[in-house]
């Protein structure tokens, strides 16, 4: 296994939308392997391959507090969504910067997993809230674009600075 690197604002790679999983082999599982242990030594909650060098449509969540709990989605798909939220979020390419959020807290996606078996899921609360950060990510979309064009506008006038 290996840390990967993890892009920062406003490194432009970060705006591409990922590839879609066709292939699932040993390099995936490798790369749903390295996205854990990279998960876990910064000590996040999730993970997108659209973070790293690797640009396939691949995230890790575990939302638990003693890394009991990793799950990983391979191409997800939102099926339903339910009870919006807001929600305070961070993220590792947005350093040292957290913000209110409106996300739905119920969830029902389908993905594969890393040997390409399609399954369906219910997710709520935090699961629910950091599957859908990382989807953004899948879509080249960061958790600041969903802030208002004033809060969005300071952020941007602050890392500029």
């Amino acid at each position: 296994m290996a840390i990967l690197e993890v892009y920062a604002y406003p490194d432009d790679r970060l705006r591409n939308p990922a590839a879609e999983v066709t292939e699932f082999d040993e390099s995936l599982g490798q790369l749903v392997d390295d996205l854990f242990e990279t998960l876990y030594v910064t000590n996040s909650i999730g993970l997108c391959a659209q973070q790293t060098p690797d640009q396939r449509a691949v995230l890790v969540i575990d939302v638990s507090s003693d890394k009991s709990a990793p799950q990983h989605f391979v191409n997800p798909e939102i099926l339903s969504a339910s009870a919006p939220g807001l929600v305070e979020e961070t993220c590792l390419s947005v350093p040292d910067y957290k913000a209110s959020v409106w996300r739905k807290t119920k969830l029902r996606v389908r993905a594969q997993n890393r040997t390409g078996d399609t399954f369906e899921k219910d997710l709520s609360g935090m699961e629910a809230v950091c599957l859908q950060h990382e989807m953004d990510h899948l879509q080249g979309k960061l958790f600041v674009d969903r802030l208002s064009w004033w809060r969005r506008w300071r952020f941007r006038q602050k890392r500029a600075a």
